[in-house]
């Protein structure tokens, strides 16, 4: 990938810097990736893969670190996210990341996790600003195993290492942390749900999901495609909710077969 750089962009009535990288961006006229990452993701988290997924399919690539993960602006010290955090994401912190880029072109997202939510709320929102979706695990509403393994996550952060593991990849690891696991426990976001949403997704969507997702079940993909006609499903056995890290030859081939095969539609 490319040297890391950053946009700025105002975003909450303060001043925001999005840390972001390009894959091969020579690959002039190749469809363009933006890769979202999960709700701990960043860009270093992603590791190789966004690379590797590029190099396979012969596209250009950009990732980034949503406000408050990577090396990207952490949240303030008051600051805390609401029920609506993804909406958020979605309708406003992407379309000023996209401006501030000067992105003028319909990328395919390719969304892990909760970087998964944001990409169909996105195409949901702005359905002639995307070419098409990619979405690895994503959640369209909360099931108690999800609110049941962030909540050993919690414990996890408290007890373990794992703050310093995850400190490898966020310049502020609690405010990454924090930010993501207080709002999934928060009694209210129980009843988040973008079902109804779905419904203006017009662009082709890939939905890939794990059989042994310890973060939700295989009714979140399965949900997708009651809503949006046509979407493709890949169910991945032997993989848990990183088709990327669990299985990522699997998930580079349906990607790129189904980036292509859209680009040889009529």
């Amino acid at each position: 990938m490319s040297a890391t750089t950053f946009a700025t962009l105002t975003w909450r009535e303060r001043k925001v810097r999005i840390e972001h990288q390009w894959i091969a961006p020579e690959r002039t006229g190749a469809p363009l990736v933006v890769f979202l990452h999960e709700g701990l993701g960043s860009i270093a988290m992603w590791k190789d893969f966004p690379r590797q997924l590029c190099d396979a399919g012969g596209f250009r690539g950009l990732v980034f670190s949503r406000p408050g993960y990577g090396r990207s602006t952490p949240r303030g010290p008051e600051e805390t996210w609401d029920v609506d955090f993804m909406h958020r994401q979605a309708h406003e912190v992407l379309p000023a990341f996209f401006e501030a880029i000067g992105l003028d072109e319909k990328p395919w997202l390719f969304g892990h996790s909760d970087g998964g939510s944001i990409s169909l709320l996105y195409a949901g929102r702005f359905p002639d600003r995307v070419a098409g979706l990619v979405v690895l695990a994503p959640h369209i509403f909360v099931e108690d195993v999800t609110v049941a393994n962030i909540e050993q996550a919690r414990l996890a952060y408290l007890e373990t290492d794992l703050p310093k593991k995850l400190g490898r990849y966020h310049d502020d690891v609690d405010s990454a942390f924090w930010g993501w696991n207080r709002i999934w426990l928060h009694p209210p976001f129980k009843q988040w749900n973008i079902e109804a949403e779905l419904d203006t997704i017009r662009c082709p969507v890939l939905a890939i999901q794990g059989i042994d997702d310890e973060y939700g079940t295989l009714a979140q993909i399965r949900g997708i495609a009651e809503r949006v006609p046509g979407t493709a499903l890949v169910e991945l056995p032997d993989c848990g909710h990183s088709p990327h890290r669990d299985q990522p030859e699997k998930a580079i081939v349906a990607t790129v077969s189904f980036i292509n095969e859209d680009r040889r539609s009529p």
